[in-house]
């Protein structure tokens, strides 16, 4: 997906990054603690807790929000986060359509190269990052991780918000990362398929008629009812706006749901895999 910018989408600057670790060692040092001694307080690990005072990761709210409390910070944190970058580490071609999915009420995502972005989880998303050529340093992977955690926080805390994710049963057979890598996205796509919100349909191995051989696509819809489109190549990105445009892939998309496994045929097809594992 494209929140894994290429040498030439460079991420954001970093300098509100910087300036909220600057504010968060200025009040952990004013409560007398090191780093290895607040970590465990906060629930976090130490290198967490550095690359976040370096302004080298961006803070989930659940740390702003644990901090806040631990260092008696008097609402400075909080007010703070409110004013960081909101997209680091995503590719400059993807910015505008990771805005509109922040008031999408409804998501649709068809992808055949890797399992959405939305949908995977850290163990998955370190392979796939580990895998990038060229290959990313390790300060440009944890800004990757953070970028996706910070999309990612769309399925809990829009809950009108109706996802539809269709991928490719190819995509797990594939054991990107290894077996127990697997495994675990497996486990963590079960529990995603349990949000009201979520649907998960997965495309079989085989299917003679396929309405998507042209590639991944994403639609969304905003809430004065406006349809969008997206799609994606290695090193660029198309939204699309259109009504013509916008309306074949609605039509594509629409037949690829009625030629993908059912929802629930599709939670017992994860089962399977899991369990062959």
């Amino acid at each position: 997906m494209a929140d894994n910018a290429g040498s030439n989408n460079e991420p954001e600057s970093t300098d509100s990054l910087k300036m909220f670790g600057a504010i968060v060692k200025v009040f952990r040092e004013r409560a007398g603690y090191t780093q290895e001694q607040l970590a465990p307080l906060l629930g976090y690990s130490v290198q967490t807790l550095a690359s976040i005072e370096q302004g080298r990761r961006f803070p989930q709210r659940e740390y702003v929000d644990r901090a806040e409390d631990v260092l008696d910070a008097f609402g400075a944190l909080r007010a703070a986060a409110k004013y960081l970058a909101r997209k680091p580490g995503l590719a400059a071609w993807f910015k505008q359509w990771a805005a509109l999915e922040e008031l999408a009420i409804s998501l649709c995502t068809y992808e055949c190269r890797l399992i959405p972005g939305l949908l995977q989880n850290e163990a998955y998303e370190e392979a796939v990052f580990h895998s990038t050529v060229p290959p990313l340093t390790d300060d440009e992977i944890e800004t990757r991780l953070a970028a996706r955690r910070e999309r990612q926080r769309l399925l809990w805390d829009r809950p009108n918000t109706a996802f539809s994710f269709i991928f490719e049963q190819a995509l797990l057979e594939r054991h990107t990362g290894g077996a127990e890598v697997t495994k675990a996205l497996i486990d963590h796509l079960l529990k995603c398929s349990e949000l009201r919100n979520v649907e998960i349909q997965i495309i079989p191995l085989v299917q003679e008629a396929h309405a998507s051989l042209e590639g991944p696509m994403q639609l969304l819809e905003t809430p004065d009812n406006q349809w969008f489109g997206y799609l994606e190549g290695q090193r660029s990105g198309q939204l699309i706006t259109g009504p013509k445009e916008v309306s074949v892939l609605q039509m594509r998309y629409a037949k690829l749901r009625s030629q993908a496994l059912t929802p629930e045929d599709s939670v017992s097809l994860l089962r399977q895999i899991r369990g062959a594992l």
